[in-house]
């Protein structure tokens, strides 16, 4: 198998995502029916019809962007063949993305995935007061460097890579007087871009504590099955599928760096070629180009999608 299924984070949303599918087919609508029975409440309506800014927060975003992943996956199931048991070699997703992986992988149920993604995202929004801490993009500098950016921004206050997203982005995140230093200093080191991010909270980094013992809590009463296809977590960029590590890694993950470039290219180094980006989106896609030399990212997300994701799949048999 050359094919690794992978899964968007936040960021990838957008207003009406999902809909055409779920319009088309019966399989994606009942992902959706699925979701809004779990979480109690019409997130479809949020999904479909906005407004951007209701979508936009954490703890709408998370459980939207995981209900478009599994119904898009749902349909490649139907319609393509897809299978991540038989297909994939790997399973990753980016932050909120690891947990679609693990729904997909019927490692968790799509209802326990719901009500997770619900409670982390209300965690991490609640973590930190608005206003006391940021995120920012550093642009063109390699992930050693950038480390050492945030180190020197620090000054005992939390500064620390919260995602090596590969291609020369690192996002650095903590306290916002620190990660505003780190934006001056990361201009004195060749950065061709750097720029605080419009995020209400600072993700991935210790002062998320507060989140990840929550997250403990949730994870604690929820079923964690073997996954069909071995998860490649976000911490440690390499496989997993023991159930009791993969919740010990889901709840670091909330106060850990997301090694995205570091888990490509493990998939890459374990010979996949084709990266399947399922849902909303297209950044993963950008992103495989830049970090695995010859890995193609094969974006799926609508019904137009469904022919090309079928021969794609056929190619990486």
């Amino acid at each position: 198998m050359t094919a690794a299924f992978t899964f968007p984070g936040q960021g990838s949303q957008a207003v009406g995502m999902g809909k055409a599918l779920a319009d088309a087919f019966p399989a994606a609508r009942a992902v959706f029916d699925e979701v809004d029975s779990a979480l109690g409440e019409k997130l479809t309506a949020i999904i479909w019809d906005g407004p951007g800014e209701t979508l936009q927060l954490t703890e709408n975003a998370q459980p939207a962007l995981m209900a478009v992943s599994i119904a898009t996956l749902r349909v490649l199931e139907g319609e393509a063949g897809f299978s991540v048991g038989r297909n994939a070699a790997f399973v990753a997703g980016h932050s909120l993305g690891e947990y679609s992986a693990l729904a997909a992988a019927g490692s968790l149920s799509v209802s326990d995935t719901a009500r997770l993604l619900r409670t982390r995202g209300l965690a991490m929004q609640k973590a930190v007061p608005v206003g006391v801490g940021a995120m920012a993009a550093l642009l063109g500098l390699d992930y050693e460097t950038a480390v050492a950016v945030a180190n020197e921004a620090a000054q005992g206050q939390v500064c620390q890579a919260a995602n090596d997203n590969g291609g020369g982005q690192v996002v650095v995140s903590g306290d916002k007087a620190a990660v505003d230093r780190a934006v001056e200093i990361a201009k004195t080191k060749g950065a061709k871009r750097a720029m605080l991010l419009p995020v209400s909270a600072p993700f991935h980094c210790k002062l998320m504590q507060p989140a990840a013992d929550a997250m403990a809590e949730a994870l604690s009463g929820v079923t964690i099955k073997a996954p069909a296809a071995p998860l490649v977590s976000n911490v440690l960029a390499s496989a997993i599928t023991d159930p009791d590590e993969i919740r010990r890694r889901l709840i670091e993950q909330v106060t850990g760096t997301v090694r995205w470039r570091e888990s490509v290219a493990y998939m890459a180094g374990q010979g996949v070629t084709r990266f399947f980006e399922i849902g909303a989106g297209k950044v993963l896609s950008g992103l495989v180009k830049r970090i695995a030399d010859g890995a193609v990212g094969v974006s799926v997300g609508g019904p137009n999608d469904i022919a090309a994701a079928k021969d794609a799949l056929a190619a990486s048999a």
